[in-house]
């Protein structure tokens, strides 16, 4: 059986980050996982120092981080990166931990998406050869026109017009016009002008 283990970047007692990552593990359950919540208030993990052998509580930490056939990485957002407690856990941890496994990344932010948070533990789990989830995507309420629909609108909006034109009639061939006239002050059409602008635009990412 699949086994995923998450490990919570946050000390605070009432910790959002830690009630993300239950949610999370919950649904793990319910797809048939075991689960185990690494919670590092539990744990003595002192500041590491290479010059000495395992600290603390270290090597119970990374035993279990080892064990994990996947691994949830939850943290706050603090000055725009993840939390010094979450960076010193994974201080311990190397690529027998991690290398070829899969790791989930949570992040939780008051008010801004953690952008920069979570990229940076995107940098960290590509170094240590992880396989990183998810592949961020900004929501919109509807998706903008694709920049080929954008070009091709135009000169078929202006072939229109042009084939109804009639120098004699002007009135009844801006009548018989399905496009609306251009405004010669901003240079396009009203209906492309009233057209709601797109909330956000995809951002680009790379696979991970």
């Amino acid at each position: 059986m699949v086994t995923v283990v998450a490990v919570s970047g946050s000390l605070r007692t009432h910790s959002y980050t830690r009630l993300a990552l239950g949610r999370a593990l919950d649904a793990a359950e319910d797809a048939g996982a075991d689960t185990d919540l690494l919670d590092l208030r539990s744990f003595d993990l002192p500041s590491l120092n290479p010059d000495v052998g395992d600290q603390g509580d270290s090597a119970a930490v990374t035993r279990r981080v080892r064990d994990a056939d996947a691994v949830l990485l939850g943290t706050p957002m603090y000055h725009g990166s993840y939390s010094g407690v979450l960076k010193n856990a994974l201080d311990y941890c190397g690529f027998d931990e991690f290398e070829g496994k899969t790791v989930g990344l949570l992040g939780v932010a008051g008010g801004a998406f953690p952008i920069t948070a979570l990229e940076h533990l995107r940098s960290v789990c590509r170094a240590l050869d992880a396989w990183c989830f998810p592949i961020k995507r900004p929501s919109r309420t509807r998706r903008p026109p694709s920049r080929s629909a954008r070009t091709e609108e135009r000169p078929a909006a202006t072939r229109s017009s042009t084939k109804t034109s009639n120098p004699a009639s002007p009135r009844s061939a801006a009548a018989s016009s399905s496009t609306p006239p251009s405004n010669p002050i901003h240079g396009r059409s009203r209906a492309t002008r009233d057209r709601p602008e797109p909330l956000c635009r995809p951002a680009s990412h790379s696979r991970p």
